[in-house]
């Protein structure tokens, strides 16, 4: 990038993944966002200032959402005088957050900004039409609508499921049901090998749980994702139907996992680093962000990886990690083909088919993973990239510090 200054991610956390209904089902995304946005401060050295929030979020869960990124700041213990901007690029949130954040430093306006995304999906409310607001006949019974399954279909153009976009490609890119489920196999065999290995044991913190009630105790605190299936076979993908089209690809078991959760980092200028001492733990070398025909909307990180790794003056073989949010099997594969990706060194965890994707969350999420890896292989480079719905793609070079 064309600037004198950067901007360094120092530290980065996040809270377990919690499955659609299950156990962080009644935390609020500010208050998730708040629980991993306080573990990543708790990692500085006593005194740093932080002098911005952005946080992402997408969906409007529950009353307090237009506050996130300042209902964040105050949950994480931050001053009342720190401001905060709340951002939706929808799926690409997470990465947005963090793309904002650098701007503010590489401008000079910031020297340390708390990062991240949160969302709590489970939370989504069965909704009425505003127009309702202003009066029914006589006689006319109104409609709920489940505003979650909504907001999974794009609107314009024309009206068209996140699922059917994968298909799209999948129809495009010669890719078969076959070729989704050995890959969602692989996602949740990668998860469980990184868990054991330690990949995600330096950026999980764990939740306490409320009791469900005063004369029952309260559960123990969440320490694992809970989404992912290790059981998994290829004979149990099998038997699942596809979800969006008669014969089509799409399955329950080859999609990202709908969950709650928050991941929160701080990053700070190199003005910052000296001042308070801190170890910087990567450097954003690169970032990019795409738009695409929405119809095939998960083919956005081709082109945002690209930018990136042009604004980092790298190629992809430079690349020791990446990671490419797996909304969709289908949509992943699409991705690899057009990108020639390596897939001894993509999506080596595995990804949010395995542990889920709570969509303001994941970008900051894959951000934390690649960050702490980098360091515990001993690697260089790394690109997290997500697409987006509604057609677009967003990516970010990381070089370890």
């Amino acid at each position: 990038m064309a600037t004198s200054r950067a901007a360094y991610v120092v530290s980065a956390k996040r809270t377990p993944f919690g499955a659609f209904g299950g156990s962080l089902k009644n935390f609020t995304g500010a208050q998730l966002g708040g629980l991993a946005g306080r573990a990543a401060l708790a990692e500085l050295p006593e005194g740093v200032k932080i002098d911005e929030v952005v946080f992402g979020g997408v969906l409007p869960s529950d009353p307090s959402s237009p506050y996130l990124a300042r209902h964040v700041g105050h949950l994480s213990g931050l001053s009342n005088t720190v401001p905060a901007l709340t951002v939706n690029r929808l799926c690409g949130s997470g990465i947005q957050s963090l793309i904002t954040a650098t701007h503010s430093i590489l401008l000079g306006e910031q020297h340390a900004v708390l990062y991240g995304g949160a969302e709590n999906m489970s939370l989504s409310p069965y909704t009425l039409s505003g127009s309702n607001r202003w009066g029914t006949r006589y006689g006319v019974d109104l409609k709920l609508q489940d505003s979650l399954a909504a907001a999974l279909v794009d609107q314009v153009p024309n009206p068209t499921p996140m699922g059917i976009t994968a298909e799209n490609l999948a129809a495009k890119y010669g890719i078969t049901r076959a070729d989704c489920d050995a890959y969602a196999l692989q996602s949740q065999q990668r998860y469980a090998a990184g868990l054991a290995a330690g990949a995600f044991s330096s950026e999980i913190i764990p939740v306490t749980l409320p009791a469900p009630s005063k004369s029952k105790p309260a559960p123990p605190p969440l320490e694992k994702d809970e989404h992912p299936r290790p059981k998994t076979t290829l004979e149990s993908l099998a038997k699942l139907p596809s979800v969006f089209k008669k014969d089509g690809v799409v399955t329950a078991g080859n999609a990202s996992g709908i969950c709650d959760g928050a991941a929160a980092g701080v990053v700070v200028s190199e003005e910052a680093l000296g001042r308070y001492g801190i170890k910087p733990l990567a450097k954003i070398v690169g970032y990019g962000v795409s738009a695409c025909d929405p119809s095939i909307m998960g083919i956005g990180p081709v082109e945002a990886i690209k930018q990136a790794l042009g604004r980092a003056s790298l190629k992809l073989d430079a690349i020791d990690l990446i990671e490419v949010n797996e909304a969709f099997a289908g949509q992943w594969l699409a991705v690899q083909k057009e990108l020639g990706l390596d897939n001894n060194k993509t999506n080596v965890f595995g990804g949010a088919v395995a542990l889920g994707h709570p969509l303001g969350a994941s970008g900051a999420r894959i951000v934390a993973n690649l960050t702490h890896n980098l360091h515990r292989l001993n690697k260089k480079y790394a690109i997290g990239s997500a697409c987006i719905g509604g057609g677009q793609g967003i990516a970010v070079v990381l070089e370890r510090a």
